[in-house]
């Protein structure tokens, strides 16, 4: 799920999308302040829009893309329910940009310029995740934005194919990140190897 705020230019719209997978034909659905996005075959809710969200959710201090949180789910449930809609809010709250260590990397088979990673993020299984970054090497500490991450540009991280071979996450620089001061240079930001794997990531 991938929410904005921005009063400014949007208004006091809460904007909320559910999928990545693109509406064929388009359903609106009202219910007082709140409008439902529904693909029509299916009738599923693929995003909704929250007019006058100020009224039902406390919206201080929100400017874009909104990190979610246990306390604002239940928050934003609570204002659907008093639309008397229903919609099923299925949210994954694990952290999005975490520690991660590259374990392997491996020369693209069809591009000069790219790498297969695979990269240790939890207890799982590592992840393939091919990164075109100049600096990348085995062992290092990084930052792993995971399938379903909403960069700083707006940019949501999903299942991709680069060149025909798979990536699961993105392996992010400092200027993709927006942290501030950042060297305007090619490359991933390297970690303090001391940092846990696993641990979310702050910029």
């Amino acid at each position: 799920m991938i929410v904005s705020y921005n009063k400014p230019f949007v208004g006091d719209t809460l904007l909320v999308q559910l999928t990545s997978e693109p509406v064929v034909t388009v359903e609106l659905e009202r219910h007082e302040d709140l409008v439902l996005i529904k693909e029509q075959a299916t009738q599923e809710v693929k995003a909704f829009n929250f007019f006058n969200a100020s009224n039902y959710l406390n919206v201080e201090g929100f400017m874009g893309n909104v990190e979610l949180t246990e306390a604002f789910v239940e928050q934003l449930k609570a204002a659907i329910a008093k639309t008397g809609a229903t919609v099923d809010l299925d949210v994954d709250l694990t952290p999005k940009f975490v520690v991660g260590q590259v374990l392997e990397m491996a020369d693209h088979p069809d591009a000069d310029k790219l790498h297969i990673c695979k990269v240790q993020v939890d207890e799982e299984a590592p992840l393939q995740i091919v990164c075109g970054a100049p600096n990348v090497a085995e062992g290092q500490k990084v930052v792993v934005a995971k399938i379903g991450a909403v960069m700083p540009s707006g940019t949501v991280i999903e299942p991709s194919k680069l060149r025909g071979v798979e990536s699961f996450g993105m392996l992010c620089s400092a200027r993709e990140l927006e942290i501030p001061n950042a060297p305007q240079v090619r490359g991933i930001l390297v970690l303090n190897d001391t940092m846990e794997v696993g641990a979310p990531f702050h910029a």
